[in-house]
């Protein structure tokens, strides 16, 4: 009877201290929990802090550097920005020298050369003038070249805006200009020669000549220009 009392109350106590072990665990197991969780809120509390005082510095920044907006008057836009029209000089011409036509221009028929005694086109217009008169520019422009042609003669060719170029032959040697020069209506390029073989039979005179964009055109028509 005794003996078993005291095994009745051996086993209580073990039932009682593993119910207290048991406790304690649990205890101890919802404390981590707990204390788990609240330091991830805090951890996250702390990042968003971070992340909100970074953009917060990001942006000042950007608001502080950003230039002052001006306005500029419309009338001032107006006058730097529209360029002023200017108007384009008159296309000024005139005769190489004051002699009649000896023969015309003819490049859609045949005309009669006295020289050579036949039939060809006539790409210019051949003016009367003393041997050593002055020859003169028949616009403004600038000498493309000066050369001894072969039949010829002594040439000047002259180049002007709007594709024109004016061609002086049978002038006497050396003329008063040279390739490259800038020359104006009237100013005097050569002198009047007999140096046109193909053209020895009408003497002392001018052959002049006009193309546009190399193709040929009627002197008159050139020289109607200016009186438009």
């Amino acid at each position: 009877m005794s003996d078993n009392k005291r095994s009745g109350s051996g086993k209580g106590y073990y039932i009682a201290l593993i119910l207290c072990a048991a406790a304690i665990g649990i205890t101890s197991y919802v404390y981590y929990r707990n204390a788990d969780k609240a330091a991830e809120v805090s951890l996250q509390e702390t990042q968003e802090e971070v992340l909100a005082g970074t953009m917060a510095t990001e942006d000042v920044p950007a608001l502080a550097t950003q230039p002052p907006k001006t306005t500029t008057p419309a009338t001032q836009s107006t006058q730097s920005t529209t360029p002023v029209p200017t108007e384009k000089e008159p296309f000024r011409t005139t005769s190489p020298v004051s002699g009649e036509a000896l023969s015309g221009y003819s490049m859609e028929a045949l005309s009669y050369n006295q020289t050579t005694r036949d039939w060809r086109v006539h790409n210019g217009v051949d003016l009367a003038a003393e041997a050593g008169s002055p020859v003169c520019a028949a616009a403004d422009g600038e000498v493309y070249t000066v050369y001894e042609d072969e039949a010829m003669g002594c040439t000047v060719v002259i180049r002007h805006d709007d594709g024109y170029t004016t061609s002086y032959a049978s002038l006497a040697a050396d003329p008063t200009v040279k390739a490259g020069d800038t020359v104006t209506m009237g100013q005097t390029i050569g002198y009047a020669g007999d140096t046109a073989i193909v053209e020895s039979a009408l003497g002392a005179h001018v052959h002049f000549s006009v193309t546009r964009y190399d193709e040929p055109m009627d002197p008159a028509e050139f020289l109607a220009l200016g009186q438009e």
